[in-house]
């Protein structure tokens, strides 16, 4: 069966959607694969050039990936595993297929932040980092990130100081180490973590290969702490992706006068939530996982060494355009300002939302009902839940999509009320 997996994985001219609905209609990948042109022609998400590449049936090439995975000892998970992350299988566009090595975690039940960054950090920047890592595994969370040099990476190293669990998700296969300069990180976290990618053994980074990684990273987080980036970021490209699949967006005030600084702040002033410590980030999951997060207090004497720093701006020199990890999207910042903003979406500007003739009308039945619960003023959202019937998980979710709507605001004490 796994050969059939990885044949659909990498169908080129077949995206990600269209696999997810090929597997809705199908259920395995093995009755795609002997699906005649009249069953493909039920799928309308399905282009001409798909339904060609999914006419070749060859299965050389899958099978050669599946020895390789043998013969270096990579794991392979599929979308219908139980280990699959709940949290990765529910965004628009998830990877069918994930290799890795290392030990995967019980994902679903861990509260996992996604860290990023510029690569190249300012010394202030990597000792946030390093600290933010380290406070977030000692508060119980996991780190992911990209195993990038400058921001990633050294996050990724304060959290297994903290012996915390990582996760890194790569732009390439999980059998090459990139960059080399990490390569002491890279077996530190295949030996205490995990090590995922969709990308088949030997498939070397590419331009391409990291906004594709970028959405895993923000799809198996609870949400994404951005420590220091610039305007035009790979990172900024993680943050929009988070906010697509509805996850928080966290950030690190920076220096005004560092350029690589200047998305950061822009992502504050556009919404983002404003963090100085892991306990900061960590706190607004504890309802979620009351049991796994607790308070950190003490002293993180974390600091980014000199060679760290040293090591990160010659990386980053060094690095050839064609391997890039932060293409250039020049609507990147408009998207984010778009969707972070508080401000209403349904009403004019003088219009509060908890007036008794709110329109609903572009709400989900699932928006209005918290919606409903919330007119009588601000509640603690463990009532809201009582009230509404939906698990924590998925009230926490709506709720961070109407926060980002400007529908409802979060209030200290665990509460939340309609925007006024």
């Amino acid at each position: 069966m796994l050969v059939y997996w990885i044949w659909l994985a990498h169908r080129t001219g077949v995206s990600d959607r269209m696999k997810a609905a090929l597997l809705a209609y199908f259920r395995d990948p093995e009755a795609v694969y002997f699906a005649d042109e009249a069953a493909l022609e039920q799928i309308p998400e399905l282009t001409a050039e798909a339904r060609a590449s999914l006419r070749d049936r060859d299965l050389g090439p899958s099978e050669k990936i599946l020895e390789v995975c043998y013969q270096k000892h990579l794991g392979i998970l599929t979308f219908q595993d139980a280990a699959y992350p709940s949290r990765l299988k529910n965004i628009s566009d998830p990877p069918i297929v994930l290799y890795y090595k290392g030990q995967l975690p019980a994902f679903d039940s861990i509260p996992m932040i996604g860290v990023v960054g510029t690569r190249k950090a300012s010394a202030y920047g990597l000792t946030v980092a390093k600290r933010m890592g380290y406070q977030i595994g000692k508060c119980g969370g996991a780190v992911v990130s990209g195993l990038a040099y400058g921001i990633d990476g050294v996050a990724m190293s304060g959290a297994l100081t903290a012996g915390a669990m990582t996760v890194g998700v790569l732009g390439c296969g999980p059998d090459i180490v990139y960059p080399l300069s990490n390569r002491s990180l890279f077996r530190d976290v295949e030996r205490y973590g995990c090590i995922l990618s969709e990308f088949a053994p030997g498939q070397p980074a590419a331009k391409w290969t990291f906004p594709k990684r970028n959405r895993i990273i923000s799809g198996l987080s609870c949400g994404v702490l951005v420590v220091e980036a610039p305007e035009k970021s790979g990172a900024l490209i993680t943050a929009r992706l988070a906010l697509e699949q509805g996850r928080d967006v966290f950030a690190v005030p920076g220096n005004i006068d560092i350029p690589t600084c200047a998305g950061t702040n822009a992502l504050l002033r556009d919404g983002a939530i404003m963090v100085s410590s892991g306990w900061d980030v960590m706190s607004e999951y504890q309802a979620l996982f009351p049991d796994k997060i607790h308070r950190e207090d003490g002293a993180a004497r974390q600091r980014a060494y000199p060679d760290e720093v040293r090591r990160a701006r010659q990386e980053a020199e060094n690095t050839p355009a064609n391997v890039a990890q932060k293409p250039v999207l020049p609507d990147t910042q408009s998207n984010l300002k778009k969707n972070l903003e508080k401000k209403s979406i349904d009403k004019g500007p003088d219009e509060a939302y908890s007036d008794v003739n709110m329109d609903l009308s572009k709400l989900s039945e699932e928006e209005r009902r918290i919606v409903a619960a919330l007119q009588g003023g601000q509640r603690l959202v463990d009532d809201v839940i009582a009230e509404t019937g939906m698990t924590t998980g998925k009230l926490l979710g709506i709720l961070t999509m109407l926060e980002l709507k400007g529908v409802i605001r979060r209030l200290p004490g665990k509460q939340v009320a309609l925007t006024k």
